[in-house]
C-alpha cells in the first residue's frame, strides 16, 4: 500500500518521515511520490509540527527513481513535473526546518532530495552519487542548482559529469552536507538537532529559510529589502516578544512558532 511507502511519526513537535521501500534502497515508485507529497502538505498545514526529520529505512537513504517501474520510459520531463519536482519544491518551500539523516547510499534524485533539505547529516558509511550520467541522463531534482551553490562550480562539475561516489566524509569536507558521523551516532545526533530546532522560534526559522532561498537570485540591494520586509514580520511575532521578555527576566524562552 502507498501508505506504507513513507511512514509518518509525530513526536515532540517533530514530524518524522521515513522512506520505506528498503528492499529497493527506498527508490521511488508512483505511489511513493503521492504519499510524500501528501504528507508534506499535511505537515505544512499542521501548526503542531515545528520541524521535520527525513530518513530512510534499511541500509540506504534513497536510490532515486525505481527504474524498473513504468516511469522508466517515456517523457522524463513530464514525469519530473508530476513526481520529483513537486517533492523537492515542497521541501524547499516548507516554512519549517528540515533535517535529513542519510543512513546509507543517496543516489541520483535521492541524493538531490537530501540536498534540498536544510540540514543534512550522514553516516560515515553513507555516500552520495550523481548517478544520472552513468545511464546517459542529465541531473534533475535540483542537483544542477544545489551542488554549484553548495560546493562551487569545479567540484559540482566533477560530481555531476563524472558520476563518481562521494563518501560522506568528503561531502562534509566540501560543504555539501553539515556533518558526517558514525552510523551508530546518526540517529541520536540528527534527532537531537531536529528536536532543538522544534524548540526554537520556528516562525523566524521559516522566514530565514525564505531569505536563504531568495539570495541566489537577488541582488544585494534586493536582499536587503527582503530582509527588512521579513524582519518586520518577525518583529511583530509572539516569539520575538517572548524572546525579549525571557532575556530581561533571565530565563529560557518558551517559543511557540507564532
Amino acid at each position: 500500500m502507498s501508505q506504507d511507502t513513507v511512514l509518518l511519526e509525530r513526536r515532540d513537535g517533530v514530524a518524522r518521515l521515513t522512506l520505506n521501500r528498503p528492499d529497493v534502497l527506498n527508490s521511488f515508485n508512483h505511489g511513493m511520490f503521492g504519499r510524500l507529497q501528501g504528507l508534506l502538505a499535511d505537515i505544512a498545514a499542521d501548526r503542531t509540527c515545528r520541524a521535520v526529520y527525513l530518513t530512510g529505512a534499511g541500509r540506504g537513504f534513497c536510490a532515486g527513481q525505481d527504474i524498473g517501474g513504468p516511469a522508466s520510459a517515456g517523457d522524463y520531463g513530464s514525469h519530473l513535473e508530476t513526481s520529483w519536482n513537486p517533492v523537492v519544491r515542497a521541501v524547499r518551500a516548507l516554512d519549517l526546518p528540515v533535517v535529513c539523516a542519510v543512513n546509507g547510499v543517496a543516489a541520483g534524485a535521492g541524493a538531490n532530495l537530501a540536498l534540498a533539505c536544510d540540514f543534512v547529516m550522514a553516516a560515515e558509511e553513507a555516500s552520495f552519487i550523481q548517478a544520472f550520467i552513468n545511464i546517459g541522463l542529465v541531473p534533475d531534482s535540483g542537483g544542477s542548482w544545489s551542488l554549484p551553490f553548495l560546493v562551487g562550480r569545479a567540484r559540482a562539475t566533477a560530481a555531476l559529469m563524472l558520476g563518481e561516489k562521494i563518501p560522506a566524509r568528503q561531502a562534509a569536507e566540501w560543504g555539501m552536507i553539515l556533518k558526517a558521523v558514525p552510523l551508530a551516532s546518526l540517529e541520536p545526533e540528527a534527532w537531537a538537532l531536529a528536536s532543538k530546532l522544534a524548540s526554537m522560534p520556528t516562525l523566524a526559522l521559516g522566514l530565514t529559510k525564505r531569505l536563504i532561498n531568495a539570495a541566489p537570485g537577488n541582488t544585494f540591494s534586493a536582499q536587503l529589502s527582503l530582509e527588512g520586509e521579513l524582519q518586520t514580520i518577525a518583529g511583530k511575532s509572539r516569539d520575538h516578544a517572548e524572546g525579549i521578555a525571557a532575556f530581561k527576566e533571565k530565563r529560557k524562552p518558551a517559543f511557540t512558532g507564532q
